[in-house]
Order: C-alpha cells, then structure tokens, then sequence
C-alpha cells in the first residue's frame, strides 16, 4: 500500500477493492458501480448521513436506498466498515464471511438488496426506478409524521432521504413520473444523487438516451447540482451539504465504471461481470493496494469509521431518545400512537365503527361498500391513508370524514394522497410509505393493475402490509369495452406469492375483506371490488360474512341431504350461484353453494377443513368467475366445469354480456345439472 495514502482514500479503496473480491469470488455480480460510486458514497455516509450504525431501524435517521441495486458490493461494503449491527440476530449485520458468501445460498449478501433479509438494507431493489420510487414515499412518510408528531421543542421526524441512482433508473417511466410527483410535492427532504456514467449492459447511452437530466428534473421543479468528477470528494461534500429549502434536489455525478481497472474502465464489461483475476490485480496496483492481498481491510478504515458516521450517529441518536422519552411525558397520547405503530399494532377498537348491511336485493356495489367501511376505520386508525391513481372519485377511495384533507406541499398532514395518472409510481411509493411505518392503500382500476406489478410483487417480496384497492373487476364494466375489462389479471394478481387476493361477494363480505387486510401486519392484500351493484345477501339463511377470514365457507348448503353439485363462485358470481341453487333446487337438485372470494386463505386452511368446504367424493362442480378460468381446474377436477372468460370481453350493457358470456342463471343451471348426473354415476359405481 502507498505510504502516506490518506486515510480517506484507504477506505475509498477498501470499497472498491471489496466489491471486486466479492464479485471475482462469487464468478458473478456487478464491480464497476462500486469502484466508481465509492467516493461518492464514502463522502455521504462518513461526512453527512443522519445514521447511528449501532441502530440501523432508529425512526430519525436518514434513509439510504441503493436504486442501483446490482451495485449491491456497495451497500455490503459500507454496512460492514461502519459496523451495522443486527438488531434483531445480534453481532455484525454483515460480516467479512458475509462478504466472501456473496450471492451464495443462505448468505445476507444477495446478488441484489433484500429488505428484511440484511439489517440495514432500507428495500429491496434491483428492477431499476423502483428505489427511486419507493424514496419519494419515505419523502413524503418523513413530512407526514412531523406534520403529525412534532410539536414545539420536539422535533422528532427531521430525517432526509438519499437515493444512488443510475442511467437505467433515468431510463425506466417510473422514475420519472415519481420524479415529477416529488417535485410538485416540493419534498425538500429528499435527494437523489444519479451517477452519469454514460455506460449500459448493451454498451454506450448513446445508443438509446440522450436526454439532458439535468434541465428534466429542472422542469420537474427541482434543484440541480452538477459534480463533475465521483472522485473530487470536496466537491461531491459541497454538493451533498447544499439543500435547497423548497425542492427535492438532484446531484448530477460523473463517474467512470471500472474505475481503475486499465482494461476495463468506461466498458460495458466492467457494468456486469467479473474483471479477472490479473484486471484485479491491475486495479489494485492503480489503486496502491497489495495485488495479492484478497478482501483486506485494514484496522484504520474501521477505525475512522467509527469515529465519523459512528460517533456523530451515537451523539444524534442518544439526542433523539432523550428527546422522545421527554416527547413521551408532554404528549402521551401522540406518543402512545407512535409505539403502536413502530409494532405494527393496531388501536383498540379499530374496527369498532365497521358497519354491519342489512339484506338488500337491490345491493350495493362492493366499491360503494368498501368506501363506507373504509370511512369507518381511518378516524380511528389515524395513520392509515392512501388515494388513486386520479381515479378516487370511481374507486371510492376518498377518505371522507372532516379532518381528513389532502397531503399537499402546504399540507402534509393530509390523508388523501393525489398520486395523479400514475399508476406504477403510485405502487412504488406506498412500498415507500408502508417501510415508514404508515398504512397505505392504492386504488386504480383492476385492469390498470398490469401498470403497477412491479411495485405490488415487490411488496410480497418485502412483506409490506400495502392495501390495493382494485374496483371494475370484471366485464361488469360494460360499455367500456375490453381495454377496460379485466380477464387474466386476478389469474395473473394470484400468481404472486405470498399476495392476498381478495374478491368479496357483497357488502358484508367487504367489510370481512377490510378487517383481513388492515389485521395483516406482513403482507400485502388486494380488494378486488365491483362497480355494478351486488346483492346484500340475507345472511339469516345464510352462513355469516365471517366466513370469509377462511378463504372459501358453505354459504348455502344443500337441502335434502350430501350435496350432488358444488357451485363455487368469488364476487358477483355468488349471488348468480345462489340464483341457479334455487332453479336446481325446485328441480329436486341438491345444491351447495361455495364462496370463495380468496383462494390464498382457503389454501392455507387445514385439510380437513378444505375437504369438508370441497369433499373429493363429490365430483359434481362448478366454478363460476368473470375471469380468465386459469387456475380453477385445481378445485373442480378434470371432470368438472368452468365457466369463464376464454377471451376478451365486448363493449355492450352488461345484461347483454352476461348473457354472450354464458354468466346467467340458466347457464349455471344446466351445468349444475349435468354435474350432478356426474356424482350420481360416480355413487352407482361405488356401490358394492
């Protein structure tokens, strides 16, 4: 190692060469971001970042999101030199042997950031603009609960946001419409600093991007810093501690990738790929390191980490926990909501004020129902909020009650949030919201759900309890014509694991489907809603709506005996079960009638419970669903019958569909019927 090298550049270097070990050890990964980036993020982290190492989950402190994820040898770097300790497992949350076990099996390095997985990694990224995203909800989490919390002499939430972008994240639409979002919001908390490197997997930007970002973020309303080279770490420091006070703000950074690495610098191959062992080599001998030396890092970088970003996070951290014990004595009420939402708990009697219907024929549509029940738990859940795609007023996803307001720059209490035609940001930023402790929902058209999976897979990922609230689901749209009607996407929202998919069957068991989702503590559900009216059913003849929390409940048993057929529907289709029950029934048909609004619950019920709602000796079935018929082989069986969506819909008034599409009474009827002459035979040839 050079003599006299300064002690910043050890621990620049100790970066880089980490990151270059891991990935030449791993035979996969991607070097080159690290090596540019690490002067950049070294002047962050050591000289600015709000951040007590010894308490990675401290509410206050600032959060750094890795938009780049596939740079993740960055983010492991720094946890580790500045000691990260794991809250919940105790000791280091990544250690040298973490380093070497980089994206190995079982290890707490992946090839990408995991939140939950690494103590530390603040979400989960990789697909790119997502980081982005999800930093402008934490923006905005940041402004609401100090326009909450904080009162005179009690500044609780002062933290900012810091995201490391790319030239992919500039390319991918969300970032760019989360971008123009913060800048509207006027989140002066929040700041992302893009690395210009002008290099992708295919080659050069010039291929494909030409755009000035810099004057594009100006457009969008924010501050725009310029630093002309990752390595001039003065001017990186001075463009970091620079914030203007009514704007987000962009830190435009040129960077080499590769840095260091003769052969491979400012290629695409130093983007994704390991170097080499001799390009290695080479790097560390630009970089003064020992070539032969592999995942060094000397005593003095963790030294002087420790006495930067881990002796100012201790100070600002102990500063805040005595200021939170004072806040707890002068405002216990506030206080009191802060601990349960740092839990994940819920306020007594949250669902205290959720409205039971009465029967009603004429019904009400599942997303008149969910508004009402959804005005019933927010004044008493105050830290549940969310909003629409520009669509409340259809989604009924207004919080209406008085107090409520809109979160604006000028209000950032509010509880309505406006995420205006932008679905994909929309997901992303509740991700943000729900990392922050709060309690999102998002709201759109089920069809529009195709424009926001990428954020809603990646709640199930992370385990967020975001709520999506999904409304015209179904060729019960009409005239709007199948651009609007969604066919494949609950096959599609069910796909997901570890997402819970929720269709309910009228107003009662939307309020089942509320109580489920808001209980959920980690994991993400979708209320999948109607906008036509559905009956209220009459639940004294009935199995009540509680049924639901199972997945799938008799809702109407057969008369007379076992059943001979099973129609089983979710949403609009039970009340035409139950009206082909009646039909089959004046027949002499013994018909029970299934409603199964969520297949992820019935699936983890116990067996026996699954057999006694689906038993295997009754092979008379009918499923029922103004869906793509994907999937439902698996609870009628080879011999049974789906009716369904096998194509896309039409634009007509929806009796004329329903009646085109096969979803009527008669319909039913006569598959039920031969259902079961089905289960008649299978009993005649059981008989000894």
């Amino acid at each position: 190692m050079e003599a006299g090298l300064p002690v910043d550049w050890l621990c620049i270097n100790t970066i880089r060469t980490l990151a270059m070990d891991a990935v030449q050890k791993a035979k996969s990964g991607h070097p080159g971001t690290p090596m540019a980036l690490a002067p950049v993020a070294y002047t962050l982290w050591q000289g600015v970042l709000r951040y007590d190492p010894a308490h990675p989950s401290w509410p206050d402190r600032d959060r750094f999101v890795l938009s780049v994820g596939h740079a993740s040898m960055l983010l492991y770097a720094l946890l580790h030199l500045t000691g990260v300790r794991d809250g919940e497992a105790g000791g280091e949350a990544v250690s040298l042997d973490d380093i070497k076990a980089f994206r190995q099996l079982g290890s707490r390095t992946p090839g990408h950031p995991e939140y939950r997985l690494t103590a530390g990694v603040e979400t989960t990224t990789g697909p790119l603009g997502q980081g982005v995203a999800n930093s402008v909800g934490m923006a905005m989490a940041q402004r609401w609960l100090a326009a909450r919390y904080n009162r005179p002499g009690f500044s609780l939430f002062d933290h900012r946001v810091w995201a490391m972008c790319g030239d992919g994240d500039m390319m991918e639409g969300v970032s760019n419409e989360a971008a123009s979002l913060a800048g509207h919001l006027r989140l002066s908390n929040l700041t992302w600093i893009y690395d210009s490197n002008a290099i992708t997997i295919e080659g050069a930007t010039s291929l494909t991007f030409s755009d000035d970002v810099g004057r594009r973020f100006e457009a969008y309303g924010w501050a725009v810093r310029q630093v002309a080279d990752a390595n001039d770490t003065a001017a990186v420091a001075d463009a970091l501690q620079t914030r203007a006070d009514d704007r987000p703000t962009l830190i435009l950074v040129r960077s080499i990738i590769g840095y260091g690495a003769p052969h491979r610098q400012g290629t695409r191959e130093a983007h994704g790929e390991p170097l080499g062992e001799e390009e290695v080599r080479l790097a560390k001998h630009a970089y003064g390191w020992p070539e032969d030396a592999h995942f060094l890092v000397p005593e003095a970088v963790r030294a002087h980490f420790a006495a930067g970003v881990g002796r100012r996070g201790a100070r600002l951290h102990a500063e805040w926990e005595d200021l939170r014990q004072r806040y707890r004595a002068a405002h216990p009420d506030l206080s009191q909501e802060l601990d349960l939402m740092e839990r994940g708990d819920l306020p007594e009697g949250w669902d205290a004020d959720i409205p039971v219907f009465p029967a009603d024929a004429n019904g009400v549509a599942s997303r008149d129902s969910s508004q009402k029940v959804l005005n019933a738990i927010a004044p008493r859940l105050p830290w549940l909020l969310g909003g629409a795609a520009d669509l409340a007023p259809s989604t009924k996803s207004n919080l209406t009650f008085a107090g409520a307001g809109s979160f604006a720059a000028d209000n950032p209490g509010g509880r309505n949030l406006h995420f205006g035609i932008r679905e994909h940001a929309m997901g992303s930023i509740a991700n943000g919201l729900a990392l922050a402790w709060l309690r999102p929902y998002a709201s759109g058209f089920l069809i529009f759900s195709d424009y926001m999976r990428p954020p809603i897979r990646l709640s199930s990922i992370m385990e967020l309890p975001v709520i999506y609230i999904f409304t015209h689901d179904s060729i019960g749209v009409g005239e709007d014509g199948p651009t609007h009607q969604p066919v494949e996407q609950l096959a599609s929202l069910r796909a997901i694991p570890g997402l819970l998919v929720i269709r309910p069957a009228d107003a009662n068991e939307v309020a089942e489907a509320w109580r489920i989702a808001v209980t959920h503590k980690s994991r993400p559900t979708c209320l999948v809603l109607s906008r036509q009216n559905l009956p209220t059913l009459d639940r004294a003849t009935l199995t009540p709506a509680s049924g639901l929390a199972r997945g799938a409940y008799v809702l109407a048993e057969a008369d007379g005996g076992a059943p001979e057929v099973i129609l089983i529907a979710s949403g609009s289709e039970v009340s035409l079960a139950l009206a082909a029950r009646e039909r089959l029934a004046a027949e002499g048909v013994r018909t029970r009638v299934v409603s199964m609004p969520s297949w992820e619950l019935f699936e983890e019920q116990p067996e026996t419970y699954r057999a006694q709602v689906l038993p295997p000796d009754i092979p008379g079935r009918v499923a029922i669903e103004q869906a793509a018929v994907l999937g439902w082989d698996r609870y009628v069986g080879s011999a049974g019958t789906i009716i369904g969506m096998r194509s896309f819909g039409a634009s007509a008034p929806l009796a004329v569909l329903q009646d085109k599409f096969g979803f009527t009474p008669e319909r039913v009827a006569e598959e039920g019927r031969r259902q079961a002459a089905l289960t008649r035979a299978a009993g005649k040839e059981a008989l000894p």
